[in-house]
This record gives structure tokens, C-alpha cells and sequence, in this order.
């Protein structure tokens, strides 16, 4: 079953040329890509985390207890932060700031009987690097209440350069105004290119560029767990 992206910026940022719709019909030159299960299992995943397959020496960073641990004491800083869960809306980055995101907002509930609602904000289209990529996979953003008034807590897996974050602030920016923006990552591995900070933080890693940050999470890998490997970009 087939799910209708809206990408609103596709005349100034999104070239036609870079577009593969899964069928030709009206909708799409009306500026809607439509998302199919079938693209969405073949086509290039560019999210920052993930498992890597290769042979690629790697150190363990943290388990499943400490990424439970960690994602308790955010959830608690959050709600620290901001005086309780009012007007709270929680702000997964695709692909697994989404997972995040769920797990933080049932510690809430949990913790003050607050049931805080999760969007999910997919942030391709936005990417300043989008005219250099030959496949792009385009998922549906969705919330389940408006932006105006709430206090957006972007949630994402790994902190580096900023450009992603800086991506998503475009995104939620053409969703809505809400009243403040803040960031919640499980890794900052540092390396910023842009003056873009978390305002709460799993934990600090200090990498090199020639290292790559994977943060696996059961929903979306299987098991819960962060390791550093040679090589890649993340």
C-alpha cells in the first residue's frame, strides 16, 4: 500500500531530475512522490545509524542496560527542563530517533500519567547534500497534533556534524511555530561543522572522523546497542 509524501520545497530544493516515483500519474508532477513499500525495501536508507556488516573492528560503547539506564535519566531531565510534560511534543528524526522517541514518551506516561505525543519527521528533502545523491529514500512525516504553542524535543541517535539537526529544524519550520525547539540525542561523538548543541545528551563519545558511531535499537535492528567501527561517516 502506497503512502502520499508531500514535499512542498520540491521546486527550490528538490531537483526533478533526482525524483524516481514509483508510477506515473498527475499527482506526482503536482509535486507528490509517492512512498510504496516496495521503494521503501529497495531503495538507499541514508540514516545515521545502523548496523554495519562489514568486517570492521569495533569497540563496544554501551549495552542494552546502559541504553535503558540513559534513556531514563533523559526522560527525567525533560521533564526537568521543562516543568512536566505539558504542551510537550516529542520529535523522532528518521530513522532511529523515532524508536527513541516512543520509548522516551512511555517513560513519561509512565513517570507522570502523561501521554506525550510522537512525530515522526523524515528530513531527506531538506538535506544540503541532496543534489549529490543519486537515491534518496523519502518517508512519510507525520504528527499526530499541530506544532503552534508546543515545545518540540527533536530526538535523534547520533550527534556529528549538525547538519542533520540543522535539516530538521527546516523541516518542523515548515510544519508549524512552535514555541521552543529542543535536542535530544544518545551519542554526541563532537566534530560539529555547524554551531548546533544538545540540550540533553545520552552520552559524550569523542571519536575520530575516520570512525563510524552505530546505534542499534531493538525495534529497528534487533538488539539494543552502541559500538564504534573504523571507517564511514557516521
Amino acid at each position: 500500500m502506497s503512502e502520499w509524501v508531500d514535499f512542498r520545497r520540491i521546486g527550490r530544493r528538490y531537483p526533478p531530475e533526482l525524483a524516481q516515483p514509483a508510477v506515473d500519474c498527475p499527482e506526482i508532477q503536482a509535486g507528490l512522490f509517492v512512498a510504496s513499500s516496495e521503494n521503501l525495501d529497495t531503495a538507499v536508507d541514508t540514516g545515521s545509524g545502523g548496523a554495519d556488516n562489514g568486517a570492521s573492528p569495533e569497540r563496544a560503547v554501551m549495552d542494552a542496560d546502559e541504553i535503558r539506564r540513559t534513556l531514563t535519566r533523559m526522560h527525567h531531565e525533560i521533564l526537568e527542563r521543562n516543568h512536566g510534560a505539558k504542551n510537550l511534543l516529542l520529535v523522532g528524526i528518521r530513522t532511529r530517533g523515532v524508536p527513541m522517541a516512543e520509548r522516551l514518551a512511555g517513560y513519561i506516561e509512565r513517570s507522570e500519567g502523561v501521554a506525550v505525543p510522537v512525530a515522526h519527521l523524515d528530513i531527506n528533502l531538506y538535506r544540503d547534500d541532496l543534489t549529490e545523491r543519486k537515491n534518496v529514500l523519502v518517508r512519510p512525516t507525520t504528527t499526530p497534533v499541530g506544532l503552534d504553542g508546543r515545545t518540540v524535543v527533536l530526538v535523534d541517535d547520533v550527534l556529528y556534524t549538525g547538519r542533520t539537526v540543522r535539516a530538521a529544524l527546516d523541516a518542523v519550520n515548515d510544519l508549524g511555530r512552535p514555541v521552543r525547539i529542543q535536542l535530544a540525542v544518545m551519542i554526541d561523538r563532537g566534530h560539529r561543522e555547524l554551531p548546533i548543541r544538545s540540550d540533553f545528551v545520552g552520552k559524550n563519545v569523542p571519536t575520530r572522523r575516520n570512525e563510524r558511531v552505530s546505534v542499534q535499537l531493538e525495534e529497528t535492528d534487533g538488539t539494543d546497542a552502541v559500538t564504534i567501527l573504523q571507517g564511514g561517516f557516521h
